[in-house]
């Protein structure tokens, strides 16, 4: 199957995506799927204490897991993504889903820190499978509306990652590391839907295989589409070493600081999270209707004063702050990703992929870097570094409106 058939099948262009219906049952399944994936991934994290004080880990080596479980996803996603839009695999997300029920339960029965290491592998590989082609279907079922597409895609991962902590609190805390076998329930869910969605995908690729893409070539010269992913990039890193700075030592930072238990914390950590959702849930429907240029632009610089205020607050207004953060930062995902993908038409999946996966990498190494800074200069240091983070949106008044002229909708 060539480029220009896939492309037919994911992205539909002029008058055709003005009049497609957008598929809200597939996108109310995708975003589900995206929940159970993300939440049972999320589980990770919010054990970290317990994890450190069972394996007698340092914060360096709680990085290097995360950094393990995030770059094996950054790494593989462009590339799976890339061989998808040439080779499109509608069976493959329930196959990533099966990795992510694998890893979870390779953690719960996990005796030593390598064997850890070796979970958190395999659950980043599922993540990597599943995203670049969860992201593809959202698209197909848009009816043109990619930027609502994307974020009903994304809110379900967001909402799984903030239900992380609260599951984490709730019954592995108390239960200890084998209760990770217990949510082996949500991935057995998710294949099952998936499955699904796997055959709506091929009778979908079947119907438009005919087709020809209007638009297979960027509307921007190659030069200009580079500078612009490097800007991207950007604005990546500055996000989500961010996130990466409260997803793993926020706890860390607020039982030491404010001397609350870890399961208050984690409730903290929750509010974050399902700020985060609640953002992403809005920010792509705006980016259709006013420009993916101009959410991208509020999103990142405008959590620059929160952040920078935050580590001088007490416990009830750094709650207040990171809940306005999370909500703030959230909204730029789904934008740059359909900006990205109007940039390169015709490469859905590698853009989605390119994009997940930088996400996860900066994650990654933001949990490393961070965890080590941690361990020689204090947590406290980490979020008077990470403040300054957010000013790197000004990169974005050097996005082009011209991308934006050119979107299909």
């Amino acid at each position: 199957m060539n480029a220009n058939r896939t492309d037919a099948g994911t992205t539909t262009t002029g008058a055709k995506a003005s009049s497609a219906v957008t598929k809200f049952g597939v996108l109310a399944v995708i975003s589900l799927s995206h929940f159970l994936n993300d939440a049972t991934q999320a589980l990770l994290i919010p054990i970290y204490p317990m994890l450190m004080a069972r394996f007698s880990l340092d914060f360096t080596e709680l990085g290097m897991i995360s950094m393990t479980y995030q770059i094996t996803g950054s790494l593989l996603q462009p590339l799976i993504g890339r061989y998808t839009d040439k080779h499109p695999q509608p069976r493959s997300l329930a196959a990533g889903m099966c990795l992510t029920l694998a890893g979870i339960l390779t953690l719960s029965v996990a005796p030593s820190y390598m064997w850890l290491i070796l979970g958190s592998c395999i659950l980043g590989t599922g993540s990597s499978i599943f995203h670049p082609e969860s992201s593809r279907v959202a698209r197909m079922a848009s009816g043109g509306r990619f930027g609502f597409a994307q974020s009903v895609f994304q809110v379900g991962g967001n909402a799984g990652q903030a239900c992380g902590p609260l599951l984490a609190a709730a019954f592995i805390m108390p239960h200890g590391q084998y209760s990770l076998s217990w949510f082996a329930a949500l991935p057995l869910t998710a294949i099952a839907l998936l499955l699904w969605i796997g055959g709506w995908e091929a009778d979908r690729l079947r119907e438009t295989e005919a087709r020809v893409s209007e638009a297979t070539a960027s509307p921007l010269p190659r030069g200009t589409v580079l500078r612009v992913f490097g800007i991207l990039l950007v604005l990546i890193f500055s996000k989500y070493f961010y996130i990466a700075s409260i997803n793993n030592y926020f706890i860390f930072y607020l039982t030491r600081r404010f001397g609350i238990s870890v399961e208050a914390a984690q409730m903290r950590l929750f509010l974050f999270m399902f700020a985060m959702a609640t953002g992403t849930l809005l920010g792509g429907p705006i980016g259709d209707r006013i420009g993916r240029r101009y959410v991208i632009w509020i999103s990142i610089l405008g959590a620059a004063p929160f952040t920078l205020a935050m580590p001088y607050l007490d416990l009830t207004w750094t709650t207040i702050t990171t809940f306005v953060i999370g909500f703030v930062l959230s909204s730029a995902f789904s934008a740059i990703v359909v900006f990205a993908q109007e940039l390169l038409p015709g490469h859905v999946g590698t853009v989605a992929g390119l994009f997940f996966g930088l996400s996860f990498g900066m994650a990654g190494i933001g949990a490393a870097v961070l965890g080590r800074t941690a361990d020689l200069y204090g947590i406290d240091l980490v979020y008077h570094i990470c403040a300054f983070l957010p000013l790197l949106g000004l990169f974005a008044v050097f996005l082009p409106k011209s991308a934006e002229a050119a979107r299909p909708v």
